[in-house]
C-alpha cells in the first residue's frame, strides 16, 4: 500500500512539473518573446494605421496631379487659380472679399 501512494505522489509532482512549464512557457511566448503576442498586435495596429495614411496620401497625390494639370491648360487657367487661391489682382482692379457669417 505504501508503493502505490508513493507512485501516485511522483505523478502528481511530475504533472505539477509538466503544468507550471507550460504556464511559464505560455507566459514567455505572450509577454517577453521578440515575436510575441503582443508585439504582434501592436505591429498590426500600426500596419493598419500606415494603411489608412497610404490611402489618405494617394488621394492627396490624385487631386496634387490633377490641379497641376489643370494649371498647366493655360495662362487663363493659372490666373484663375492665383486670383480664386491669393487674392491676387491686376494693378487696375480691387479686390473684394466675402465673408458668409453662419
Amino acid at each position: 500500500m505504501n508503493k502505490k501512494i508513493f507512485k501516485s505522489g511522483n505523478l502528481k509532482s511530475i504533472g505539477n512539473k509538466f503544468v507550471i512549464a507550460f504556464i511559464l512557457f505560455a507566459v514567455w511566448i505572450i509577454f517577453f518573446d521578440e515575436n510575441s503576442i503582443v508585439s504582434h498586435v501592436k505591429s498590426k495596429r500600426q500596419l493598419n494605421e500606415l494603411k489608412q495614411q497610404k490611402e489618405y496620401y494617394q488621394k492627396r497625390i490624385a487631386s496634387d496631379r490633377q490641379k497641376l494639370q489643370d494649371l498647366n491648360k493655360g495662362k487663363a487657367e493659372l490666373e484663375k487659380f492665383a486670383r480664386e487661391q491669393y487674392q491676387m489682382s491686376k494693378p487696375d482692379e480691387d479686390v473684394f472679399i466675402i465673408v458668409e457669417e453662419e
